[in-house]
């Protein structure tokens, strides 16, 4: 079976798993909990629509009005006066999220129903209340108990003259809320405040939605006819509402069907969006879950205290723009210390602070309004997507390597987060993210590996049993691992040392983070060991920031010595672009050559070898790489190395004792090609050469003036620097007669 095939098997297998287990409780409970949190949490605060406004009922409203703190204590004035305003103003709907259970004073009440009913928009909110009956009371029997939930209107005098009442139940803390109930089935499924609230906004089209549900429903029509006017009787609206519903529920065709034919339809845009809105409401379940727009008061919030006048403000001042509105009045404070009516959200914040109930029921209304609730994938779609998201996955994981599946895996994993907030954003739509990305992914990656790794371990099984006929059993056992014949065996070869040094690694070292540090340093590593390789070369050592390469013939070939010079050169480069990457990270590297003859074998002992070169080029290179930061360059090459390499330009810096050396070895500075170089290295080579010779014939004065003429060429180069201040030394202090016959210079 190819390696093709046993992803797709995995993929699928996968699939199948990540979908059972997104349906079930725990798989639900994740992605709710955890998903849908990242996902608001990726997409931020998003811009709810203008249309709908608060009204906060709260303490400085309270205190500035002179009434009690308790909103149910406030007397009914106030709100007769917020109505005349707000109708006044233009509002198309609005909603009180307050009980008013308890009558006030005769003469305020009348004052705030008859506000009402001029108004003609205005929604009471009632509350539900839970009482347990025992079924078998009648007969005398006890056990079978059961709850039913109640509805409790306002008081008669203002339940009488609201346009419509409802209820909005919700969870309090610990549960999160996500969701918003339509219809609370529990009580007969009655409407909920914001439906209720969003027909009543959507009254003057509700004779395009009778249109639209004759068109479609042939047997309901004298019904429909009267719909119609019930909507403006006095609480008509909860009546249509709960006839529309029944009627959806015994046709769920009618709900798509109607969407269909609306599409077709020519009306203005926005009535489109709001009639597609409430067909849905209808015609999905009784609950959907809150598009929350931000935290506590991202709905454009309004003191109550900043519309009705009060003793330090007798007139009316225009804050808002209520033409057209729907305008949500309830308690809300953003003060957690203050917080009546808080409920814990997904942008619930750090201090405390939840969102009020009244700005929940604007939100839930919000989305009604823009047709973009939270919708999740439908069930054909969900296991779709997650069967090849897996197969994708487990191809992947199957067909690549270890390491770079790992990269992939985790590249796809962020493109799918950003794709699946990026439809969530845009467009409401809830994509799985747990599942795919906290099980799928790290279960086909983890199962893959120890898939392979059983493979492998069979595959070795193999070659034991196959070459077990013929060798010793220790030597099966090493082809079968891959490993070479372990021993002291090796040979004395010609061959071209390169040792690196990377400048500030220690204090880099310092400062970083170990993970952190390893990081930077596998991609410093990545930068040497390529020019290395593509040269012919074999990196024999690395210790902390240092490397030792080695190239080996058997002759004194001009070709190896060339490779080795032309890797330098590389590196160099290699790490100029690799520090260009990074402004604050840097390792400036010191690189030096050296040939000779070595050993090169296995060197080691007991149950450790490694392969390496043994011989005094391997000390003499360290040491002329060394003198590289004495000297101010970069790369030093023995004069044996680039002897003969004409297509190099390099210049001699002269004969140097090294440190823990007798015999003083002739150092070149490797440049660059000579096809690279330009006018200006030539002429400070010319320039040294010439100051150079004059150092070596002791004329102090002729040396420093020469050497000061390549400073006017590049008033940074290293070695004239470094032989000037020795001349201005000897003239100060002439070296001793035994010193003056030796044309070495002894480096500490």
């Amino acid at each position: 079976m190819s390696g093709l095939s046993k992803g797709f098997i995995a993929g699928v297998l996968t699939g199948v798993l990540g979908f059972v287990l997104s349906i079930t409780s725990a798989g639900l409970f994740l992605e709710e909990s955890m998903g849908l949190h990242w996902l608001f949490k990726l997409r931020g605060t998003r811009e709810p629509p203008p249309d709908v406004v608060v009204v906060s009922i709260d303490k400085a409203s309270a205190e500035k009005l002179g009434v009690p703190g308790e909103p149910e204590d406030w007397p009914h004035y106030l709100h007769a006066q917020l109505i005349e305003i707000l109708d006044a103003e233009g509002s198309a709907v609005i909603v009180f999220d307050v009980f008013f259970e308890e009558p006030c004073s005769a003469e305020d009440d009348k004052a705030f129903a008859r506000a009402m009913k001029e108004a003609g928009n205005v929604a009471l909110c009632g509350h539900l209340t839970k009482k347990t009956v025992d079924l078998n009371e009648e007969r005398g029997t006890h056990g079978a108990d059961a709850s039913i939930e109640t509805f409790v209107p306002p008081t008669d005098p203002l339940a009488e003259s609201a346009s419509a009442i409802a209820v909005f139940p919700l969870p309090k803390v610990p549960v999160r809320v996500n969701q918003c109930w339509t219809f609370k089935a529990s009580a007969g499924d009655v409407p909920t405040l914001p439906v209720v609230a969003f027909q009543l906004f959507a009254r003057d089209l509700h004779g395009e939605f009778i249109k639209l549900l004759k068109e479609v429903s042939l047997c309901h029509r004298e019904e429909l006819a009267r719909w119609k006017e019930t909507m403006y009787t006095n609480q008509g609206i909860e009546k249509v509402i709960q006839a529309q519903r029944a009627l959806f529920r015994t046709a769920p065709f009618l709900g798509q069907e109607m969407l269909e034919k609306l599409d077709r339809m020519s009306l203005d845009p926005r009535d489109k969006q709001i009639l597609r809105s409430l067909i849905r409401i209808y015609q999905n379940p009784s609950s959907f879950y809150l598009n929350f727009y931000g935290p506590a008061t991202t709905i454009t919030t309004i003191p109550y205290d900043h519309i009705v006048p009060h003793r330090k403000r007798i007139a009316y001042q225009k804050y808002v723009d209520f033409e057209g509105k729907a305008v949500f009045v309830g308690v809300s404070e953003n003060l957690q210390s203050e917080q009546r009516d808080g409920f814990y959200t997904v942008f619930s914040q750090a201090t405390g602070v939840d969102i009020s109930g009244v700005e929940i029921a604007a939100t839930a209304f919000a989305n009604f309004l823009e047709d973009m609730p939270i919708r999740p994938l439908s069930m054909p779609t969900h296991l779709g997507l997650l069967l090849v998201w897996g197969i994708w996955l487990g191809i992947l994981c199957r067909i690549f390597s270890t390491l770079l599946a790992a990269i992939s895996l985790g590249a796809l994993s962020l493109c799918y987060l950003l794709a699946a907030e990026y439809q969530f954003e845009c467009a409401g739509l809830w994509y799985p993210v747990v599942i795919p990305l906290m099980f799928q992914g790290p279960v086909l990656f983890f199962g893959t590996v120890l898939w392979k790794y059983i493979e492998t371990s069979k595959e070795r099984e193999d070659i034991r049993k196959a070459f077990g006929h013929y060798l010793p059993d220790k030597i099966v056992d090493q082809i079968a691992q891959n490993i070479g014949e372990i021993g002291s065996e090796g040979q004395v070869l010609y061959g071209i040392c390169l040792c690196t040094d990377a400048e500030q690694y220690t204090a880099l070292s310092e400062s970083m983070d170990p993970k952190e540090l390893n990081r930077f340093l596998n991609k410093y590593y990545e930068a040497v060991f390529g020019p290395i390789r593509n040269r012919g070369g074999i990196v024999s050592d690395v210790v902390g920031d240092s490397i030792m390469a080695l190239w080996t013939t058997t002759g004194h070939g001009a070709t190896l010595r060339h490779g080795a010079c032309a890797a330098a050169l590389d590196i160099a480069s290699a790490v100029d672009r690799f520090n260009q990457s990074s402004e604050i990270l840097q390792l400036p590297t010191r690189i030096g050559l050296h040939s000779g003859y070595v050993f090169v074998g296995n060197v080691g002992a007991m149950d450790h070898y490694e392969y390496r070169a043994v011989g005094d080029i391997v000390n003499t290179v360290s040491r002329i790489e060394r003198v590289n930061k004495q000297l101010g360059t970069r790369i030093l090459a023995s004069g044996e190395v680039v002897d003969g390499l004409d297509d190099l330009l390099t210049r001699e810096l002269g004969q140097f004792v090294l440190r823990g050396k007798a015999k003083p070895v002739l150092v070149h500075e490797l440049i660059c090609r000579v096809q690279e170089s330009d006018e200006k290295q030539r002429m400070i080579c010319s320039f040294f050469s010439e100051a150079l010779s004059a150092f070596r014939k002791k004329l102090w004065k002729e040396a420093t003036a020469k050497f000061e003429k390549c400073l006017q060429v590049d008033a940074q180069d290293g070695p004239s620097q470094f032989y000037l201040a020795l001349c201005k030394r000897y003239l100060e202090r002439p070296p001793a007669p035994e010193e003056a016959c030796d044309e070495s210079i002894c480096l500490d």
